[in-house]
This record gives C-alpha cells, sequence and structure tokens, in this order.
C-alpha cells in the first residue's frame, strides 16, 4: 500500500494492531484499500474522510473500543483533542493540527480523566467503576483489600472510613488508613477497662451480642453470672459500657429496686434479702416453702398447707400484700355462719369448733354442749347435729346452717302430735320463766314415759286397775283408721261403756244405752260382784239363800249376735223353780 509509505503513523498502527485502521485492514479479511474511505491529496481545506453512511452514524465498535455508558453520549469532539493525546503519540502523528486527527488517542482512562484518587488505586479504573455510574463501583470487592468488611462493617457507607482530605484539590482518602485496632476508627467505650482487644467480646455482626461465654470469662470476676443474670445486657449493670466502676453487688437491692414487696420482709431474721425466697434461676417461682411459713406468725397446717399462696396473697403486682396484718380466719375466709356466732363466748372464733385438717368435721362435744342454752340430754345426746341443724333458705343464704335458736321449746323442732289439746299445761311456766312445754308430760329421755303427769289432777282419777291400763287403751284415735298420734285425751269420755264392752247385754241399761256398772262393779277387779240383792233386787235373800252361789238360781243363757250371755232377768222366784226335787 503505496499510502503507507508516507502515512507511516497509520503504518505503525497496523502494525501494531491499534486502531480503526488495523481493525479495517488487518482483521478484515478482503482488505480494505486506503482509498475506499479517504480521497487524494485535494489540498489543505478537502474533506479527508468520506463517511459511509455519515459521520454521525459512525460505528465506533470498529475501532476496537466500544462508547458505552456514559462514553457513549459524548461528541466526537470531546475525546479526540490534541490534549488527549499522549506525548509520545504525538511525534508519530503527521498531521500538524493534532484538534483535527482521530489518530493517537490511549484507551487507559487517565489518558482522558484526572486521577481522582492520587494515585492510591490501581489505574485501571474499570477494576472498580462501569461507564454507567462513576459512584458505584460494583466491581470493587473489600475481601482481596487488606481489610476484608464483615458483620456491621458492610453496611457502613464508604466515606464513614475513607474521609475526604481537603486542599486545592481534595480527594478522598483510601490508603494509608490504620485498621489494625477497633479503636483505629471507634472509641473505646470501656475506657481502657479491658486490655484485650475488643475482639475477645465482640464481633462484627453486632456490637451488643457479646460472646461472654467464649470470650470473657465473668466467672473470674467476683460476681459470677449464674442463672438469669446470664441472660442480661452489660449495660444493664455496667452503665454507659464502664467497666472500671465497680458495681456493687453484696445484696440483690443494688440493682434491683425498688423493693417490689415495699419493705413487707424487712423485719424478717434476713432483713428481706431477696435470696430468702427466689434465686438466679428465675424470680418465680418463690423457694418461699410451707417449712419456711412456719417461722412467720402463721404457720401452715393441714389444709392450708395445700393452699396455693395467690389463694391468700392476691396478685396485685408491686400492692401484693403478704404481710396480712389480721390472722384470724375471718381474714380470708367468709363466714358460713352469717354472724350466729359473733357474740360471746366464741366471737366468730372458728377454731373453737374447728380445725386447719378439715371444716366438717366439728370439734364440738356434748360436754362443749351443755354450755350453750341448751344442754343436750336423754335422747338428744344421740340425734345427729344435723337432724336440728339444718339449711334454713328463708332466713340465711343457700347452704347456710341455723345454729342459734331464740324458741327453745319442744314444738320448735317437734310437731304436736296431741293437735294442741295440753296448750294451757305446757303454757305453763318453770321458776326461771321458761314454759314447761312438752316436759309437762314428758322428759328427754323417752316420749313413752309420762315422767311427768299425774292423772289424779284430771277430771277421771285412775284407781285400781286402771292405774295397769296403757294410756292407748282409753286414749285412741276417734277414727282407727289414724295413728296412735292422733288419739283423744282431752275429750277422753268417763263412762264405762266407752271402753269396755256391756258384758250383760243391755240387761241393766237405764235408758239411752246406759248401764250403772258401779252397782256391781268397782275398778279394782271385775269379780266378786258388789251387787246387792237386798237393794237392788226384788228377791230378798235369806237365810240359806245368802250362801248359794249365783250361778245355781240364775243360768238363763242367751245367744246375743253370736255370743252366750248369762241373764240375770227373768229369774223364777218360785221355790219349784230351784227345788224341784225335794218337794
Amino acid at each position: 500500500m503505496k499510502c503507507l509509505e508516507c502515512h507511516t503513523d497509520i503504518r505503525e498502527h497496523i502494525a501494531t494492531n491499534r486502531g480503526f485502521h488495523a481493525q479495517v485492514v488487518v482483521k478484515n479479511s478482503t482488505g480494505k484499500a486506503c482509498v475506499s474511505c479517504h480521497s487524494e491529496h485535494n489540498g489543505l481545506d478537502f474533506s479527508l474522510i468520506h463517511w459511509e453512511p455519515s459521520f454521525q452514524a459512525f460505528d465506533h465498535n470498529k475501532t476496537g473500543y466500544p462508547l458505552e455508558g456514559g462514553h457513549a453520549r459524548l461528541s466526537c469532539k470531546q475525546c479526540h483533542t490534541a490534549e488527549h493525546i499522549p506525548a509520545p503519540e504525538r511525534h508519530n502523528i503527521i498531521v500538524k493540527d493534532l484538534n483535527r486527527t482521530f489518530l493517537g488517542l490511549a484507551r487507559d482512562c487517565l489518558s482522558c480523566h484526572v486521577d481522582e484518587h492520587f494515585s492510591q488505586l490501581s489505574k485501571d479504573c474499570s477494576s472498580c467503576h462501569t461507564f454507567t455510574d462513576w459512584k458505584s463501583v460494583p466491581k470493587f470487592n473489600h475481601a482481596k483489600a487488606k481489610y476484608a468488611l464483615t458483620g456491621a462493617h458492610e453496611r457502613v457507607a464508604c466515606q464513614k472510613c475513607h474521609v475526604r482530605v481537603e486542599g486545592p484539590r481534595p480527594y478522598v482518602k483510601y490508603r494509608g488508613l490504620p485498621f489494625s485496632n477497633c479503636t483505629s476508627c471507634h472509641t473505646d467505650p470501656h475506657k481502657g477497662a479491658f486490655s484485650a482487644t475488643c475482639q475477645s467480646c465482640h464481633n462484627t455482626v453486632a456490637w451488643k451480642q457479646v460472646r461472654m461465654a467464649g470470650k470473657f470469662d465473668h466467672t473470674k470476676t467476683t460476681f459470677p453470672l449464674l442463672g438469669k443474670h446470664g441472660e442480661v445486657a452489660c449495660e444493664k449493670c455496667h452503665f454507659q459500657g464502664d467497666f472500671k466502676k465497680p458495681v456493687a453487688h453484696s445484696k440483690c437491692t443494688d440493682c434491683h429496686t425498688p423493693d417490689p414487696h415495699r419493705g413487707q420482709f424487712s423485719q424478717r431474721p434476713k432483713r428481706g434479702e431477696c435470696a430468702e425466697c427466689h434465686d438466679v434461676n428465675g424470680w418465680k417461682p418463690s423457694l418461699f416453702t410451707v417449712a419456711m411459713h412456719a417461722t412467720t406468725k402463721y404457720a401452715l397446717t393441714g389444709k392450708h398447707a395445700a393452699v396455693a399462696c395467690a389463694k391468700c396473697h392476691l396478685p396485685k403486682g408491686v400492692d401484693t400484700v403478704f404481710k396480712i396484718a389480721q390472722t384470724s380466719c375471718a381474714s380470708c375466709h367468709v363466714d358460713a355462719h352469717q354472724g350466729q356466732f359473733a357474740g360471746p363466748p366464741h366471737k366468730n372464733r372458728c377454731e373453737d369448733c374447728h380445725t386447719v385438717q378439715t371444716f366438717h368435721s366439728v370439734r364440738i362435744t356434748l360436754v362443749d354442749h351443755e354450755k350453750t342454752r341448751f344442754p343436750l340430754r336423754g335422747a338428744h345426746a344421740a340425734t345427729p347435729c344435723m337432724e336440728c341443724h339444718k339449711p334454713d333458705s328463708a332466713i340465711f343464704p343457700p347452704g347456710s346452717v341455723k345454729y342459734r335458736f331464740d324458741d327453745r321449746t319442744c314444738t320448735a323442732c317437734h310437731a304436736d302430735p296431741h293437735r294442741g289439746q295440753f296448750a294451757e299445761r305446757m303454757a305453763k311456766r318453770r321458776a326461771d320463766g321458761s314454759t314447761l312445754g312438752c316436759e309437762s308430760c314428758h322428759t328427754v329421755s323417752t316420749w313413752k314415759e309420762l315422767n311427768g303427769f299425774d292423772h289424779s289432777t284430771t277430771s277421771f282419777q285412775l284407781l285400781g286397775a286402771h292405774r295397769a291400763v296403757a294410756c292407748s287403751g282409753c286414749h285412741f284415735p276417734a277414727n282407727l283408721g289414724t295413728t296412735l298420734r292422733e288419739a283423744n285425751f282431752k275429750a277422753a269420755p268417763h263412762e264405762c261403756k266407752a271402753c269396755h264392752e256391756d258384758a250383760h247385754g243391755g240387761q241393766f241399761s237405764k235408758g239411752k244405752g246406759i248401764s250403772d256398772c258401779a252397782k256391781c262393779h268397782n275398778n279394782l277387779k271385775w269379780r266378786p260382784s258388789l251387787f246387792d240383792h237386798e237393794k237392788d233386787a226384788t228377791f230378798s235373800l235369806r237365810g240359806a239363800h245368802q250362801q248359794v252361789p249365783c250361778a245355781q238360781c240364775h243360768k238363763l243363757l242367751r245367744n246375743i249376735e253370736g255370743t252366750q250371755i248369762l241373764f240375770y232377768k227373768p229369774t223364777p222366784r218360785e221355790c219349784s223353780a230351784c227345788h224341784a226335787s225335794a218337794l
């Protein structure tokens, strides 16, 4: 190619395989001749290059240097200027006006751009930057630097460490930064309390994640961290990271204030020291046992030993009351007896009758009942308590049992089986003013024995055989179909026939069915008859007749309703009626 004999600068580019001409002449298999783009010499002012298809549409990729990112937006003249041509290249270019040539540009960034880093870093800007954006450095890998970024360091903005150096031409400092110790960048929050490096306790993931177990051994201090203390952040005790300042730890309240129990345990032997009830494994559950409760003013025995603490000490946070002023049963328990024992002698002292073992097993005995207004005597002593003391929903809440009775008469518990027949008698009073009631006749030992009733004070005195007759023999119900409890006492008839059948079949009736039994009999015994033959018969017994038995003369038998009855009337008066054989 004759052109290259003169254009030595182009020849050198082709020979060294640099630039556009090397691409179109050497790498193009057809070998493009110079005249395909250039015209022969036509003076200084002619257009040297024939652009196809146009100057603006030139494909810069053919130069071997594609225009990317921000480069693609630049005009040709912004790069192809004399000032961007390196000095050695200027001597090789034949063109006098270097501002009119496209030759001589180097491909390294610094041939056009000022070195912003003042030779601190590689001249190959593309190792960190891209043509798209100068400020983002996606290609930079800090791990390849002398100080790899890990943990929270990865999230730190570059300018936090790489500071701007002011001067005639400010720049960012990338080299010569100290990094052998954390304190090169960070102030020592512990103020020299620890001689070891920060990595002994901390890591780059997070400052507060202290590797105490693996690094700092708190057991070597005067306060080993045990239980929940091992979970407490350092700054909770070491304020503002000051580890040199001693932390008081002789007692719990050195750190744990205020006292959550508000001094309720200050009078105990250990003066309210927390360790008496709690340990470092947790505030709850309390270590205060039933046995330890015995050291208080109220030992837990019986059922109380099984009661949960919160049943008496109601949970109210710092307002929870542990030191209970009252220790009577009523301090915790509702009065099940509705104030019935509020007065003397008990004055609501539950322990007079109950124990802490069980509420339902009552400790009151017959001797104790003697102290009440109703001593238990006789059959009452064998009566179960609940027979008298029953729930009374009329005056008490459901389930409450009545124990105090204003009315202590028999009829307060027992129904009157006599239906008021002895009301007047029962209303009589003793010397102390109390009414006799049923005890006017009965006793508490037995109902059937009438200890106090005197029949002679009635209108029908019991004499003779009547004294041996059972009460029910005379006093029976008007209606035989009812029970003996409805027996008629006050209106019992006095006539013999009311209790006795007429053995004589009405022979001696005085009219209206009334017989005068007393003419022949008395209440001592039925036989012998007291009949006076001289007064009451029309046949006087004289002489030998006085010695004859009644049956010798009175032999007339008649059948009355199936019963053979001896009839005394009529009896013949003729001698032949009895003495026929002698005549």
